[in-house]
């Protein structure tokens, strides 16, 4: 584990710490906007490792995370089906900021503000590592996906459709 003096802790890398999990630490330049990609870039990384992660709700409001490859959109139609929901759709960022405590471009799946079923697109967990949000813009930690099952209890899915 790296520790940067520039990088200060954040709710999600102290959860991280206090499960003992292996991760590194990838600060960038934060673009507005910028997105996956962007950070896939600076880094020098394949956006395909770089995992977005995307808070949204189902037909009653009930926010749901969504972990999603970095070059792929979520196919909402094919997650609500599989998830036995009527719909599901993006929050707004101000409605998605309350929910997960983080700042839109910066939220982590780890240690959110309110407790939310966590999806994962199967295919992630495939790859050795991930770069994830560590719960900053900015901010990425690279560690195994496993983690993201182990510690997040997320479940697998079926719904990345390819960047338009």
């Amino acid at each position: 584990m790296s520790k940067n003096n520039h990088v200060s802790e954040t709710p999600a890398t102290a959860l991280l710490k206090a499960h003992k999990v292996e991760f590194t630490e990838h600060p960038y330049e934060y673009l507005e906007h910028g997105g996956a990609n962007h950070s896939a870039q600076v880094l020098g990384q394949d956006p395909f490792i770089v995992v977005k992660t995307l808070i949204m709700q189902d037909e009653s409001a009930k926010p749901l995370v969504v972990l999603m490859h970095g070059n792929r959109k979520v196919s909402t139609k094919n997650l609500a089906r599989q998830i036995g929901r009527k719909t599901v759709e993006p929050c707004k960022p101000e409605v998605a900021n309350k929910h997960s405590g983080y700042l839109v471009g910066g939220t982590s799946p780890f240690a959110t503000k309110r407790e939310m079923p966590v999806y994962i697109e199967v295919t992630i967990l495939s790859l050795p590592r991930i770069f994830i949000n560590g719960g900053r813009r900015g901010y990425l930690v690279s560690l195994d996906p496993k983690v993201c099952v182990e510690l997040l209890g997320a479940v697998p899915v079926q719904c990345a459709l390819e960047e338009a």
